[in-house]
């Protein structure tokens, strides 16, 4: 009699593992299907028309570069400068009008003239480099002029880019005049004898389009 309790026991312990491995293991195969379906289901949906990898708040000029894609055309697809006219020439396309226009409504005019042509043309336009914004640099510098407006300019990046002072610049009396919205100009302070010794960091401000810096 005890020989068969002892068997009892030892069967009804073997069925209790095995039910909790089953138990344990059955949900995470049912999660990774869930999660392999969803995996699926994302993979599966198309991109829409806000996922498109350009700005549209930006405003193409001459002389910036345009990288324009048609899909499944390589002869159309390239990278383009916009030219002093502010227009683009494109197979098929023919001349455009680029400055003055956000990358999204160049490409619709594109795909536009492109129907005459293709079927279904999926044009994509994205700004590659900008050329068109531009600061001066006045005064007693290397080199004054007009340079290229990159993010996150400086006064003293500019200083550096037009070659560094001449030997008489007035280092501290260094100023950069500002257009507003409404017309007026402001004039902000730079002390470049402060900054480079790390005294109002301040004044070193990142520069915007139209910016004047001046070199006494």
């Amino acid at each position: 009699m005890k020989k068969v309790f002892q068997s009892f026991l030892v069967a009804s312990f073997a069925a209790l593992i095995f039910a909790g491995t089953v138990y344990g293991q059955a949900p995470s195969v049912t999660h990774g299907n869930s999660q392999l379906a969803k995996g699926v289901d994302a993979a599966a949906q198309p991109l829409g028309a806000g996922n498109k990898p350009h700005n549209d708040s930006f405003v193409i000029g001459n002389d910036d570069m345009l990288s324009i894609n048609v899909w499944k055309e390589p002869d159309i697809t390239r990278s383009i400068p916009v030219r002093s006219d502010g227009k683009i020439s494109l197979p098929l396309v023919g001349e455009v009008q680029a400055a003055g226009r956000t990358p999204l409504q160049l490409e619709t005019e594109i795909t536009a003239r492109l129907r005459a042509y293709i079927a279904a043309p999926e044009v994509t336009v994205m700004v590659q480099q900008i050329n068109s914004e531009k600061f001066n640099i006045l005064g007693q510098v290397v080199k004054p002029g007009a340079y290229s407006l990159t993010s996150g300019t400086t006064v003293l990046d500019a200083i550096a880019t037009s070659g560094g002072f001449r030997d008489f610049a007035k280092k501290k009396d260094i100023y950069v005049l500002r257009q507003g919205p409404n017309g007026e100009v402001s004039r902000l302070a730079f002390n470049y004898s402060d900054v480079i010794k790390g005294k109002h960091a301040e004044e070193n401000i990142a520069l915007k389009p139209r910016d004047t810096v001046v070199v006494p």
